[in-house]
């Protein structure tokens, strides 16, 4: 079983669609383990790669700045 987000808001978002780690993938046309290393903090996301996954999942609320919510340049 994956590891649960970092992001509390994530976690929420995820659990309220329903949605495994492979469903995000697809639909952001990833492999499922960069989506599980992202959300798990394993690896840093683009900004592109941070607002698609809170695009998909339905999150409209900016996120708050801390360290798990940090992206790297493309």
């Amino acid at each position: 079983m994956a590891p649960n987000p970092q992001c509390a808001a994530l976690a929420a978002a995820k659990e309220k669609k329903g949605w495994s780690y492979s469903q995000i993938a697809q639909q952001l046309g990833k492999p499922e383990q960069h989506v599980i290393d992202i959300c798990t903090g394993a690896v840093t996301p683009t900004t592109d790669e941070f607002n698609a996954l809170a695009r998909v999942l339905g999150i409209t609320s900016p996120p708050p700045h801390d360290a798990a919510h940090t992206t790297k340049a493309a």
